[in-house]
Order: C-alpha cells, then sequence, then structure tokens
C-alpha cells in the first residue's frame, strides 16, 4: 500500500520504526510470560522476531529492510506492512498490532493485545 502522499522513510527511520516495533512485541510477550497470562516465549535474531506460542505454532514478525516493509507470518497467512501516516499498515489497511492482537489470539486460544503504546 503506497500512499503518494506520505513522503517515503529514510533508511534511519525505517530501523529505528521497527526496532521499536519488534522491542514493543517482544516485552509485552516477555510480561505476559512473566505474569503468568499466558505460556508465550520470544527469539530476536536481528531484525526477525519469532513468538512461540502454546500448542506448537509460531508467528514471525520480520524487517525487511530493502522494501521498508514489516512482515507478519501467522497460522492465518502472511501480511506486508507499510508506514504511513506515523501507523504500519497492510494493503487491506488493516493496522499491525490490531492483526498480531487477532492472530495471536487466535493461535494462543484466548484473547491478547498488542498495544502500539
Amino acid at each position: 500500500m503506497t500512499d503518494p502522499t506520505t513522503a517515503p522513510l529514510t533508511d534511519a527511520e525505517y530501523h529505528r520504526l521497527t526496532d521499536a516495533i519488534l522491542a514493543r512485541v517482544e516485552a509485552q510477550a516477555d510480561r505476559w510470560l512473566q505474569d503468568d497470562v499466558v505460556d508465550i516465549d520470544t527469539r530476536r535474531t536481528g531484525g526477525l522476531l519469532e513468538l512461540s506460542l502454546p500448542g506448537g505454532s509460531k508467528i514471525v514478525v520480520n524487517t525487511q529492510p530493502p522494501l521498508h516493509e514489516l512482515w507478519l507470518a501467522t497460522r492465518g497467512g502472511g501480511y506486508h506492512f507499510r508506514h504511513a501516516d506515523g501507523v504500519w499498515r497492510e494493503r487491506t489497511g488493516r493496522e499491525f498490532f490490531e492483526l498480531l492482537s487477532e492472530q495471536a489470539s487466535a493461535q494462543a486460544g484466548q484473547p491478547l493485545r498488542f498495544s502500539p503504546t
């Protein structure tokens, strides 16, 4: 999804934004594990974050620097997000944290909500 009215990100902005997203998702998952909300483990390698959920399912959040995209792979499918107007959205307009929360909830078998802030 490309919005011609939105200026493209610089490489530095892209890396700052995606690093913050990965850190936020990882921190939320770690809080859930620590608070015994859900048995979720994280593994981060550079721009790739893997969430391991109950039942052996996984969710992968991956940065794509050459494309300035953020990718999400779940049992429900694969999604590509672009940053516009301060929000990461996939081509149908769905926001990253909304879609991540929906997919994580489905895979964990309980409501989980990742927050953008």
